[in-house]
């Protein structure tokens, strides 16, 4: 097996998520040495750990204006990060030239992702993210199938460090009154409105949101824009989307942390992130009390990520605890 081939087994599993956790190139190659098959020079290794940290696909990241690695988060699925760079090139990002220029709009994309879980979670809300679907392999037609994110409200229960424990009386009382467990919210993330693409990004929300209670649309900026943004509330309002802006221009999103920063914050870092957001709400959802089992069933014959989302649904649901999904 090559060095490389090795290090990216051996990476995953030794680096940490968090970026103030890295470790030091010195440490990191003592650690990977105890593991390593072969005899590599310390140059050899260090040269390695530089070329990986500029690969978006390998598993190590280097911390931004300081020393150390850390283990890299999971990549934006290419179809919405296409989907996105078009958007923006027919927007207001028309800069959008140059490798430079695209790997900053990911970025402030991947932010935005970023704030849309911690703000889930806020609310006490689990979140899956729709990945394999949206992948590079998979069709352009999925975009109108799966959301980037599914919101899941289980209602009731303590949250304890092991997870959600699920309150059994008011599970009882919804399966005698014939409701499901959860309410699932199909969310789809667009980083700004604008007149060009509003119809589609609606329409995919619309799409996409099916089989679940309801459908969100989520901007990252406000929409300043009046007459636009009556065009969009008036959109929503007829297929029952909700649309929420979270004021977060292109220059807010540079100023916030890296996404792996965001996603590992402290509860009072969290309570700061959320402190800078300026939530509007363009319109409101219209939920609906059952789920779209019929359309639900059909995804998960073609779909493989599907099975895994009911699968883990249904495991909280029999072990009385939620906790957030892992790919493990």
């Amino acid at each position: 097996m090559s060095l490389r081939s090795q290090l990216t087994d051996l990476l995953t599993d030794l680096l940490p998520p968090n970026p103030r956790e890295s470790i030091k190139g010195t440490e990191l190659i003592r650690l990977v040495r105890m593991k390593l098959d072969g005899n590599y020079s310390d140059a050899s290794l260090r040269y390695h750990f530089s070329i990986m940290s500029c690969d978006p696909s390998s598993p190590i990241a280097k911390v931004e204006k300081g020393q150390g690695y850390y283990k890299r988060g999971a990549q934006m699925p290419a179809l919405s990060g296409a989907q996105e760079i078009v958007a923006m090139q027919q927007g207001r990002l028309d800069e959008l030239n140059d490798t430079s220029s695209t790997n900053q709009a990911m970025l402030r994309i991947q932010k935005f992702r970023a704030i849309v879980h911690k703000y889930a979670e806020t609310r006490g809300l689990f979140t899956f993210e729709f990945r394999q679907s949206l992948g590079q392999s998979s069709s352009v037609g999925n975009l109108w199938k799966f959301p980037e994110m599914v919101f899941i409200d289980w209602e009731h229960g303590d949250l304890t460090d092991e997870g959600l424990t699920l309150d059994p009386a008011h599970l009882a009382l919804k399966q005698a009154l014939g409701l499901p467990p959860y309410s699932l919210t199909s969310v789809r993330m667009r980083s700004a409105a604008n007149h060009d693409r509003f119809h589609e990004d609606l329409f995919q929300t619309v799409s996409a949101s099916l089989w679940a209670n309801s459908g969100e649309l989520f901007y990252a900026n406000g929409i300043e824009d009046e007459l636009l943004a009556d065009q969009v509330r008036l959109l929503a309002n007829r297929f029952g989307i909700g649309v929420t802006s979270f004021g977060l221009s292109s220059e807010n999103l540079d100023d916030l942390p890296h996404p792996s920063q965001i996603a590992n914050a402290m509860p009072r870092e969290t309570e700061a992130l959320m402190s800078r957001l300026d939530i509007e709400r363009i319109g409101p959802a219209t939920a609906k009390t059952h789920c779209g089992w019929e359309i639900l069933q059909n995804l998960r014959k073609d779909h493989s990520e599907m099975n895994h989302f009911l699968a883990w649904l249904g495991g909280s649901l029999e072990s009385g605890v939620v906790k957030p999904f892992s790919e493990g």
